[in-house]
């Protein structure tokens, strides 16, 4: 029994590899201990699949939101993720877009009186409440980047190589932009290639993913809560309803301390 239970301090270390989806082989040395009893080992069974199910819910559903693509909850447009804070979607992008069609183009503009390509992307976004860098090289940072235009949802933006020029994908393989000097803010075929673009990023989740990811991760993690609950209570560890956050970390040791012991005795 006491060989047993020596390993419970390499089960706290060991549970936050299964938040991040990976199942420590400790486990398995878990159930390979009880098999003395049917019963434990059943039970051994379950507690794997509940802990593995409360591991991740939450994960999967920030990562569906942004079409796989890293999240972070900044309102303001960051580095390296999508940002989730303001709730605006790629739709919302491409609707606040099509608002300033027509609007001549002025270099260093940045209102309906008249703007340039990137004082367009920054007015579009700032609308929604994201905050975004003035010029193309900065908001070329910005976001996630997206590998290819296969993968380009709308309100993505292209940035052309040389960083001199950014656009906004609407789908269908079509951009709107701001052109240049005599012409308008004007929606047009998109004419870039692959190997045109110096990047694709995008600033804010994909449209219409955030909402039904968001349910889909709050459903799962409640599900495995209550699963988690159920078998610490039918192994006699109190305190199973408080299975969330640190609790939950707390409840899956004891619960597993139980049935070691029950195994090991």
């Amino acid at each position: 029994m006491s060989e047993v239970l020596s390993r419970i301090d390499d089960i706290r270390t060991q549970i936050d590899q299964l938040r991040n989806g990976r199942t420590p082989s400790v486990l398995g040395t878990a159930a390979a201990a009880s098999a003395g009893s049917g019963s434990s080992a059943t039970s051994a069974s379950a507690f794997a699949d509940a802990l593995a199910g409360t591991s991740g819910a939450g994960a999967t559903g920030a990562a569906g939101a942004a079409g796989g693509l890293a999240t972070t909850p900044s309102v303001a447009a960051v580095k390296g993720s999508v940002a989730t804070g303001s709730g605006a979607t790629g739709a919302d992008v491409v609707s606040g877009a099509k608002k300033y069609l027509g609007v001549p183009y002025v270099f260093g503009g940045e209102s309906a009186s008249g703007m340039d390509c990137s004082g367009l992307v920054q007015t579009v976004f700032k609308e929604l409440g994201v905050s975004m860098p003035r010029v193309v090289p900065d908001q070329a940072r910005m976001g996630a980047e997206v590998p290819s235009l296969a993968e380009a949802k709308p309100g993505d933006l292209l940035v052309a190589k040389g960083e001199g020029h950014i656009v906004i994908y609407l789908g269908d393989g079509k951009v709107l932009h701001a052109p240049r000097p005599g012409k308008d803010v004007q929606i047009v075929d998109n004419w870039y290639k692959d190997s045109d673009l110096s990047t694709i990023r995008r600033i804010v989740p994909a449209t219409g993913t955030a909402p039904a990811s968001a349910a889909a991760g709050a459903s799962a993690a409640g599900a495995s809560a209550t699963s988690l609950a159920s078998l610490a209570s039918s192994l006699g560890v109190t305190g199973a309803g408080a299975a969330g956050g640190s609790g939950s970390t707390d409840l899956m040791t004891a619960a597993l301390q139980r049935l070691m012991s029950g195994g090991a005795a």
